[in-house]
């Protein structure tokens, strides 16, 4: 389960970071993205976490 919660904003970020790159935007453009992929990634981690602890 600890792989899913690394890999969620590793590839989100990875993905976003090459949408950049290919539409010619910078780092400092596409922060609010990495933001947004944060607070998804922590939301989604937070419920995977939630669930398994109501589940065990």
């Amino acid at each position: 389960m600890l792989k899913i919660i690394v890999l969620i904003p590793l590839i989100l970020s990875t993905l976003w970071f090459a949408y950049l790159r290919v539409n010619g935007f910078s780092m400092a453009q596409g922060k609010q993205g990495f933001a947004y992929i944060l607070v998804a990634s922590a939301t989604i981690a937070l419920f995977y976490s939630l669930m398994m602890f109501l589940t065990h």
